[in-house]
């Protein structure tokens, strides 16, 4: 019965999850089209990207906190619906001003799948079978980003960019109506915690200055910034560089989501069979080979496809294989307050996201070396992450 359930489960929770990627995804082939129907610059429409993704970091902190006193199904109906509405309002912004505001404000909501989801994980399992469900999760939740691209350029092409939001509330709404009749209230009254302010900063403040914590949530971040600062220079990488259409995304999407979905079967599959340690050694060589010949292919070959988006396979792959058991490893530290935990989780990573969105991306996708430069280096801190929680959880089992 648990088998059925977590599969049915897994894809429910993946399509709560891919709701923030589609909507940073969907509506990337439209930028040059807002830009001249709102008459606003390249620079202005790309910071859309950023008025989302901020008050997404910001929010993922309560997320989970709320759920942990309010129950994980109340929260997720709630911002479900807010989020529909609020897209339906993007699709009549008469200005990058609204269209900014409006965007934060799905940002604010577009996270609470994602956070709420990893606790519900913890809250029905441990140990092997919470490993192979959020495996089953990341590889069901893969084909969103590899769909949302190809979906907006059509959308784009024949009813234009406001199309896009409409689509975002529709999905927003079925989701809402999935999550009414089969999503499981996982948190029983007796477990939930209070809302209290003392009580939320002492329990944010023992999560947030918790070395271990953060090395292991900040190396998640930075092994996925080292692949998503692509697809915030999507525009300029694929349209200018390697001179595809709007309806041509999925050749970056494609292979990426390929990587993620084999990562996480190869994940689920052996969840159990090998150590979690195992795991993240494999997917740090599969990143670091795939940066490694990522430089190479674009400081020696002109940039076309496929060479230079093949190395984003193999990269993905790897992520995809390390992900679970750091994600897993982070949570399992504070097993009494998940939801806030991974709210933690979820804010420490999309702040890193944000900052390579407002800031990084918009330096490095002048050029395709510039952009393999820093997927090696946004690699390298992540390992160095990894390398220190590694550090320090065998300091504390020495010490005890």
């Amino acid at each position: 019965m648990k088998r059925e359930a977590g599969a049915g489960l897994a894809i429910l929770l993946a399509g709560l999850a891919a709701l923030g990627p589609f909507c940073i995804d969907t509506y990337l082939p439209s930028f040059p089209e807002i830009g001249a129907s709102l008459n606003a610059s390249p620079l202005a429409v790309q910071q859309t990207l950023t008025a989302y993704m901020l008050p997404y970091a910001i929010m993922a902190l309560w997320h989970g906190a709320i759920s942990d006193a309010l129950g994980r199904r109340l929260v997720i109906l709630f911002t479900l619906a807010l989020f529909a509405a609020v897209s339906l309002g993007a699709a009549f912004a008469t200005s990058i001003e609204q269209l900014w505001l409006l965007r934060g404000a799905q940002g604010l909501l577009a996270g609470a799948g994602a956070v709420i989801g990893r606790a519900i994980v913890r809250d029905l399992f441990d140990g092997p079978q919470a490993q192979r469900l959020i495996s089953h999760v990341a590889m069901t939740f893969a084909i969103a980003p590899a769909i949302a691209p190809i979906i907006g350029g059509w959308l784009h092409t024949w009813f234009g960019w406001r199309s896009v939001f409409v689509f975002l509330a529709g999905l927003a709404t079925l989701l809402w109506f999935c999550s009414q009749r089969w999503l499981p209230e996982t948190l029983p009254e007796e477990k939930r915690q209070p809302l209290h302010p003392s009580y939320l900063a002492k329990a944010y403040w023992q999560v947030l200055t918790s070395p271990s914590f953060l090395a292991v949530s900040l190396a998640v971040g930075l092994n996925f910034v080292g692949f998503f600062v692509y697809i915030l220079s999507a525009p300029v990488f694929m349209l200018q560089h390697l001179g595809v259409s709007e309806r041509g995304f999925f050749w970056l999407f494609g292979p990426a989501m390929a990587g993620l979905m084999l990562g996480s079967w190869i994940s689920a599959r052996f969840a159990g069979r090998r150590s979690p340690a195992a795991a993240v050694r494999r997917g740090y060589a599969l990143m670091g080979s795939a940066a490694v010949a990522n430089l190479l292919i674009s400081g020696m070959l002109p940039p076309a496809l496929p060479w230079s988006v093949a190395p984003i396979f193999v990269y993905t792959l790897g992520m995809s294989l390390t992900m679970p058991s750091l994600t897993l490893a982070g949570l399992d530290l504070f097993s009494d307050r998940r939801g806030l935990a991974s709210s933690c989780q979820t804010f420490l990573q999309s702040l890193c996201s944000t900052l390579v969105a407002g800031i990084l991306a918009p330096l490095l996708w002048d050029t395709p070396l510039h952009l393999a430069l820093g997927m090696a280096g946004l690699l390298a801190g992540g390992a160095a992450c990894t390398g220190l929680h590694a550090w320090l959880c065998h300091r504390k089992t020495a010490s005890s």
